[in-house]
């Protein structure tokens, strides 16, 4: 057990000081269409979004994995986050539901195109980690549903943050894959917490997805099965809360 969080020490810690470098040198040469007005009326960047989807994908790079769960995690991480980012910023519609109400009616939405492009890398992820076809298709739910839970959760400062590190810190005795998301966004929850940045849809399903890898590449079957339909249920249920909590005062 001692090397596995030696291990994740180093890839935490190599997460968090890319994280914090890209974080730092795309603050230097700001963006305009990389400012968005958050839920109190201010104005933040969504630098800390790129900046920890390069970080994780960093830690995990340097950790002794197979070469098929590295290829997993660097291709789960996707850029389905950053199109909406950047396309669908000026899209009201935020719930998923909304999304697919608008697909029935012939409407291809930003939003529309990230849940199914993540839901595409989830399943081109899972059948890298997996054999048996029902195993590869609980994967894929698994690693889609992971980053559309911490994307759920973006609604206040910092609680995508607090997602990711309440999520990730119970895998780490079992394996290292979770450290890097896990130290990513450690590096930059301060500046998230003080509404400079926010992670966006682009940090959420990356790091979304790497916990989800890290789920995937450490349990059998049953604890597939067991955290699909936990993800499932969250997903039924999310629009609800997260239409709550974008209800909830601004301070």
């Amino acid at each position: 057990m001692g090397a596995v969080f030696s291990k994740a020490a180093v890839s935490g810690a190599a997460a968090a000081a890319v994280a914090a470098g890209v974080y730092r040198a795309l603050r230097a040469r700001p963006r305009r269409r990389w400012q968005r007005t958050n839920y109190a009326g201010r104005t933040v960047d969504l630098y800390a979004g790129l900046a920890v989807a390069l970080g994780a994908t960093a830690g995990t790079t340097i950790l002794p994995l197979p070469a098929r769960t590295r290829y997993a995690a660097v291709l789960a991480a996707g850029g389905c986050g950053v199109y909406d980012d950047l396309v669908g910023a000026d899209d009201p519609r935020r719930r998923f539901r909304a999304h697919l109400g608008a697909l029935r009616n012939g409407e291809v939405t930003s939003g529309a195109v990230k849940l199914f492009g993540i839901g595409t890398a989830g399943l081109a992820a899972g059948a890298l980690l997996k054999e048996l076809p029902v195993d590869r298709v609980l994967a894929g739910v698994v690693i889609a549903g992971s980053a559309h839970l911490v994307n759920l959760m973006d609604v206040r400062p910092a609680a995508a943050a607090a997602t990711v590190l309440a999520l990730g810190a119970p895998g780490l005795p079992g394996g290292a894959l979770a450290a890097a998301p896990m130290g990513a966004v450690a590096a930059l929850v301060a500046d998230d917490l003080g509404e400079r940045t926010m992670i966006g849809d682009t940090g959420a399903h990356a790091l979304g997805a790497a916990l989800g890898v890290a789920v995937v590449a450490g349990r059998g079957r049953a604890g597939l099965v067991a955290h699909a339909a936990g993800l499932v249920a969250a997903t039924v249920y999310g629009d609800r809360v997260s239409r709550l909590a974008h209800m909830l005062p601004d301070r």
